[in-house]
Order: C-alpha cells, then structure tokens, then sequence
C-alpha cells in the first residue's frame, strides 16, 4: 500500500493536462508507469486519482459485495460511474476527461492533495473553502473519529 505525502498547486492547460509535481512522482516511482484510475470522489466536489495497485485492491473490495442487494448495486454504479484510466505522459503530465473537469469545476488554478493512498485533485478555490469549512469542525470531528481508538488498534 501506498502511503502519500503533500500538498501541492500546480495548473492545468486548456486541454485538461495537470502535472505531478516532482514530489509525488518521485513517491509514486514504483508504480508511476502502471498507469491511475481517476473518479468523481463521493463526498466532496473533487476527483480521487487512484494508482492502478491501489484501484485494483478497492476493485477487490467492491467486488465481494452481493449484486443481488440493490443497494449494493447501486452503490457500484454510483461509485464507478465516470471512471477514466489515465497514464502519465512523459513530461509527467495526466489528461483528465473533460466531464471530469466540469464535475470538480477544475479550470486553471489546481490542488492535488494526498489523502493517505490516493490523490485528491481540487479546483484551488473549492479545495481552500472545503479546508476553511472543515477546520471549524476539525476538532469535534478528531475525536468523534479518533477519539475512543486505542493507539495500539491503529498499528
């Protein structure tokens, strides 16, 4: 498993072209060449960029769930619709799908943001309002989440 570090602005170009920066390409070398899925993220106006490994290992996940339960059924659709493969070019650039780019409202101004084995990849502005409205909450949502976690349940 993948475990990413950063935060970082970069720009995409009229055609939907955003590139890594240096850093997460160097934390993505193992796996840069295997190709990413990205998707619409669930909760969040953003897209999630999944390297080819971890999408394969959350594809595992998802696929033991019973079709025959509609909201299971439902959910797979909803969680896999849009998906896009994509591949890194050789100046280590992405192409995202344009109705991806209209979903997360991407235009110039980006911010990929690792979230532990994926990348989130944000409009700047919707990523810093989203950072705004949840530092308000921030607290209460650490302990709710964290708070009755023992540290030795989380090695």
């Amino acid at each position: 498993m993948i475990h990413l570090i950063g935060t970082y602005e970069c720009k995409a170009d009229t055609k939907g072209r955003v590139m890594f920066s240096a850093a997460f390409k160097k934390q993505l070398s193992p796996v840069f060449d295997e190709g990413f899925v990205v998707k619409r993220a669930v909760f969040q106006p953003c897209l999630e960029l999944y390297p080819m490994k971890e999408w394969n290992l959350m594809m595992e996940k998802i696929n033991k769930l019973n079709r025959f339960n509609k909201k299971n059924n439902d959910f797979i659709r909803r969680f896999t619709a849009g998906v896009k493969i994509v591949e890194a070019d050789a100046l280590g650039r992405i192409l995202i799908p344009k109705e991806l780019c209209d979903f997360a409202k991407i235009d110039k101004e980006v911010v990929m943001a690792s979230s532990v084995n994926i990348i989130e990849i944000w409009d700047k502005t919707n990523y810093e309002k989203a950072i705004d409205e949840a530092a308000n909450d921030f607290a209460d949502l650490a302990e709710e989440v964290m708070g009755n976690t023992n540290a030795d349940e989380l090695s």
